[in-house]
């Protein structure tokens, strides 16, 4: 399977097409994506899928994600990617929100869009619940790996690994769930 990423995040694709195995996905590189004004990651995944879809004649591919964290209700959510300069800066600042709040309860979700190249649409939806760890560790994965703990776990995402994430992450089960779709 070929098909259009509608991202211009490196690590995003990297992991798609491990995910995704025997497909082929190449980037939509463009510097109009249309602004992620949906309400939900589904709504903004949709969204990148028919911009894509617009730019071509094939299978397009689009996700959402973001981590929801219950203390901050449901903050950063959709707005993840904006919340702050990905990487530490976004770690930080989550872990100040934080300070002194004892329920770290939080969960990563995942959403992801393909289009046909006549308009057909499938969806896979990935969730990871966990909880937000008192400071950073570990040094595999991106975004908010580091803090993430995931449900009946005592390491981050960061710790665990790229392979532990390939196998249970929150875009792991969105991609499982789209090749369910796709086979049905």
């Amino acid at each position: 399977m070929r098909a259009v990423l509608c991202s211009r995040n490196p690590h995003k694709a990297r992991e798609l097409e491990q995910l995704l195995p025997g497909w082929t996905l190449e980037s939509l590189d463009r510097d109009d994506y249309p602004p992620e004004t949906g309400a939900t990651y589904y709504e903004n995944a949709a969204l990148k899928a028919r911009f894509g879809h617009e730019q071509t004649d094939g299978w397009v591919l689009a996700e959402d994600s973001g981590l929801e964290v219950e203390a901050l209700d449901g903050r950063p959510g959709i707005h993840s990617a904006r919340y702050a300069p990905e990487g530490a800066a976004a770690v930080a600042k989550l872990l100040g929100e934080l300070e002194g709040i004892e329920d770290r309860d939080a969960r990563y979700v995942s959403e992801l869009v393909l289009l046909s190249p006549d308009g057909r649409e499938l969806r896979g939806t990935g969730t990871l619940e966990g909880r937000i760890a008192l400071e950073p560790a570990g040094s595999e994965g991106f975004g908010y790996d580091p803090i993430f703990v995931p449900d009946g776990e005592a390491w981050t995402v960061a710790e665990l690994g790229d392979k532990w994430k390939a196998d249970n992450s929150h875009r792991a089960r969105a991609a499982h769930a789209l090749l369910e779709a796709l086979s049905a």
